[in-house]
């Protein structure tokens, strides 16, 4: 009865769905059925893929192939596509323009790239995607001075208010440090600021002092966390410190997390990206400092913790997308966001199964010392 009911519900929001038909078996093409097919309440459906190259076996676009792209206006009179995603690595000479505009157009098919159609279902880029072209494109999309004067303003306001309103509770957070373990009240260390600049980012201590650490990833070396310090990162108070960093002009309150100037030269390296179609190295990472970093983020209220490059590099994604789209209305977007984190928590599930309460500023993996 139970099993009846699931597959009923399934096959009644499938039919409710927008119908997608994808051109091309590429990775990029892999990224979008597996994204759509995590979204079991969301608006799309694919029902198939042409390529005139086959799959191999064992590809992930398995039984949705339904035949190379001569089939186009077959398939598209038979199973009544609503949108059709070009995702072709090689579009010259392969492209089915005139199918695509006699046949779909009149249709009224809507025929979208598969990046605009990737990043606005995911709300993030597809870094592999990505052109030289495209990567020259961010210095024109570049925020404004309007609008950096605009968002170090409100920065600047919101980290001098809430200094004054709070500073009862950094001074009560500073004695419970200095009792419960030994060391310094702050902990500092060089970041990496806009324009790769760097600058020391402080934070309350919340790790035993002087203790080496196993890596430079938070789930290492959780056995070191101190009983405030346990306190403070689960309301993620010991962020606070980071409003001087705001009033000295090296964070604003929204932008990507700023990385250890240690971990620089690695990031640097991990992601310069080989595009799929013309294979040039790009270099994301200096897209990810062409704007200052924030104490929230995009990444940090869209994405769970990173404890490895893979995570970090999908949190890459998310950055991009916000340098993007960078706007004040965005920025007050994640500023809500972030409050609403602060104040529920938000259970975030990983690829395991299972699941962890992430409070206020989510972090790019916590590292030395978080």
């Amino acid at each position: 009865m139970t099993a009846t009911l699931r597959r009923t519900t399934t096959v009644q929001a499938f039919l409710r769905a927008d119908r997608v038909l994808i051109l091309g078996c590429t990775p990029l093409a892999e990224q979008l059925i597996h994204e759509i097919a995590s979204r079991p309440d969301d608006r799309h459906a694919v029902i198939g893929v042409l390529d005139d190259r086959a799959p191999a076996p064992g590809h992930a676009v398995g039984e949705l192939f339904l035949g190379p792209l001569s089939c186009l206006e077959t398939v598209v009179e038979t199973l009544g596509p609503q949108r059709i995603v070009v995702a072709l690595a090689e579009r010259r000479g392969r492209m089915p323009v005139s199918t695509l505009v006699d046949c779909c157009a009149s249709r009224g098919v809507i025929v979208e790239d598969a990046t605009e159609f990737y990043e606005r279902l995911t709300g993030k880029l597809a870094i592999e995607s990505m052109t030289p072209m495209s990567a020259v494109s961010f210095g024109r999309l570049a925020p404004s001075q309007l609008q950096q004067a605009l968002a170090q303003t409100l920065s600047l306001s919101t980290a001098l208010l809430l200094l004054i309103l709070l500073s009862p509770l950094l001074a009560l957070i500073a004695v419970a440090i200095k009792l419960d373990s030994e060391g310094p009240v702050l902990f500092a260390q060089e970041r990496v600021g806009r324009h790769g600049q760097p600058f020391t980012l402080r934070k309350f201590r919340t790790m035993q002092h002087g203790r080496a650490r196993r890596s430079e990833w938070e789930c290492d070396n959780r056995d070191q966390v101190t009983r405030v310090g346990r306190w403070l990162r689960v309301f993620r108070l010991d962020e606070l410190p980071q409003f001087v960093n705001i009033l000295r002009g090296e964070m604003n309150l929204v932008g990507p997390r700023p990385h250890p100037v240690s971990n620089l030269e690695l990031f640097t390296l991990v992601t310069r990206n080989l595009n799929e179609i013309t294979g040039a190295a790009i270099s994301c990472y200096a897209l990810r400092v062409m704007v200052r970093p924030g104490l929230t983020g995009w990444a940090q209220v869209r994405y769970r913790y990173a404890n490895n490059l893979e995570e970090e590099i999908e949190k890459l994604r998310y950055d991009l997308h916000y340098i993007k789209h960078v706007s004040l209305w965005l920025d007050l977007r994640i500023i809500l966001e972030t409050i609403r984190v602060v104040i529920g928590g938000r259970v975030m599930g990983d690829e395991t199964g299972s699941t962890r309460r992430q409070g206020l500023f989510g972090k790019v993996g916590r590292t030395t010392e978080a």
